[in-house]
């Protein structure tokens, strides 16, 4: 993994850019590959307005409750979590090396209003520029990157002083291969063959220690899980496969 970081000259895999780069264009289709995403993204919304607003001593009932915070989603796709957070009043910068999803998500902002600074680049070339912000977001991201440690580094180091850091990916468990390969990719068929590799997925224990390695202070942890009866996603104690957690940096 240190190998591919070093040839690309960030975390980035070229692969998996590859892999997403292909089917962008499908983003907002909530029939589509991105379908289960779009089911996933009002938990996502929900925890991570939460947290900001507890953090920064906000009322998540305010409309506009995120209002003049600044937020970089990191691998943020065709922006379909970035958006929402944008109509909530954060100041939202999109990250993401595939050209064809900067491009979806651009076009998607701009069509519905919204203010939205996407850039094809990476959280490394943000870090090194000077840019810091009052919210980091690597959501579904970390089980994609070629170095877990340097990408988990620079996500920490792109948080101002005060600042947090919410992120989301999957655990490497056995419960996770069966349902989140298996059967997510296999048997439904929710997402394309060969979107995650199970070795890549990190566990809540490996994830939290390379963020208190940098200096942040772990916060709450939660899992989410999938009811076939209602077909939705939901908060739970159960972080066997799928799972968020968010960490704050000290002033």
């Amino acid at each position: 993994m240190a190998a591919a970081t070093q040839r690309t000259g960030s975390t980035i895999d070229p692969a998996e850019v590859a892999r997403f780069d292909a089917i962008a264009r499908d983003w907002w289709d909530p029939k589509g590959p991105m379908a289960v995403l779009h089911k996933f993204n009002p938990v996502r919304l929900a925890y991570v307005r939460d947290e900001a607003c507890t953090h920064f001593g906000r009322d998540p009932k305010q409309m506009r409750s995120l209002e003049g915070l600044t937020l970089v989603d990191i691998g943020c796709g065709g922006g379909v979590l970035s958006e929402p957070l944008a109509r909530l009043g954060a100041e939202v910068t999109g990250l993401d090396p595939a050209p064809t999803n900067i491009a979806v998500a651009r076009a998607h902002a701009e069509k519905g209003g919204l203010a939205i600074d996407y850039r094809e680049e990476t959280i490394e070339a943000v870090v090194a520029s000077g840019q810091r912000f009052d919210i980091v977001l690597a959501m579904e991201v970390v089980e994609h990157v070629a170095d877990v440690e340097a990408f988990v580094a620079a996500c920490c180091a792109a948080v101002k002083p005060g600042g947090l850091l919410v992120m989301a990916t999957l655990n490497r468990t056995l419960k996770s291969y069966a349902l989140a390969i298996v059967g997510a990719e296999y048997v439904l068929r929710w997402l394309p063959r060969g979107t995650h590799d199970w070795e890549k997925f990190v566990t809540p224990a490996e994830l939290g220690g390379a963020i208190e390695s940098n200096g942040f202070t772990l916060g709450t942890q939660t899992g989410v899980v999938f009811n076939p009866l209602t077909g939705r996603w939901s908060a739970s104690r159960d972080m066997d496969v799928n799972y968020m957690l968010a960490a704050s940096r000290g002033d």
